[in-house]
């Protein structure tokens, strides 16, 4: 059975005001847009590509400058190869038919676009209740398939994750650097 995490209303408020500010960053960066998003499927503009990429840099040097502070503790997640394919499909269905992601369609509706509104609200509810619904009876047929190691690219590679993180935002500043100058 799932666990529940009793929350107080600090945490909602701290949550509510995170998630305004980042639908705000998301329509302001153009994510909301469903010409944007369709030119990034097609390979014809890269904004949300940019953007990401950005977002990604951001996130794991700072998760990493604060867990090496010890303000935070890195655990590795459990997951499987069904689960991968289950949330791809799902994911990619909701994507194909209305052309938002889950963050980006609560910005349109937000911004006020009606196709994100009537197609995505009532797809985001029937999705989570049909998934709630069927869930226990996929569990371990599909989701527990496969499991895959608890293990980050460190672990991997065997080296400093120091070295890794750097190696890795070369690379992703380079991929802005070619796209901006020459795509």
């Amino acid at each position: 059975m799932f666990k529940i995490n009793t929350l107080t209303r600090k945490h909602h408020i701290t949550g509510l005001i995170i998630g305004l500010i980042f639908g705000f960053l998301l329509q302001r960066g153009g994510l909301t847009d469903y010409d944007i998003l369709v030119g990034q499927l097609l390979l014809k503009d890269y904004t949300v590509f940019k953007v990401m990429i950005t977002a990604i840099l951001t996130g794991m040097i700072g998760v990493s400058i604060l867990n090496y502070m010890g303000k935070i503790d890195l655990s590795l997640k459990t997951g499987s190869l069904g689960s991968l394919i289950m949330g791809g499909i799902i994911f990619g269905i909701g994507f194909g038919l209305l052309g938002y992601c889950p963050g980006t369609l609560v910005g349109a509706v937000g911004q006020g676009s009606l196709d994100a509104l009537i197609g995505g609200v009532p797809g985001i509810i029937l999705g989570a209740g049909f998934f709630a619904n069927v869930y226990p009876r996929i569990q371990n047929s599909i989701f527990e398939k496969h499991p895959i190691k608890k293990a980050s690219i460190v672990d991997y590679v065997k080296i400093n994750r120091f070295w890794v993180i750097t190696i890795v935002s070369l690379i992703l500043v380079m991929a802005l650097i070619i796209i901006e100058l020459f795509i």
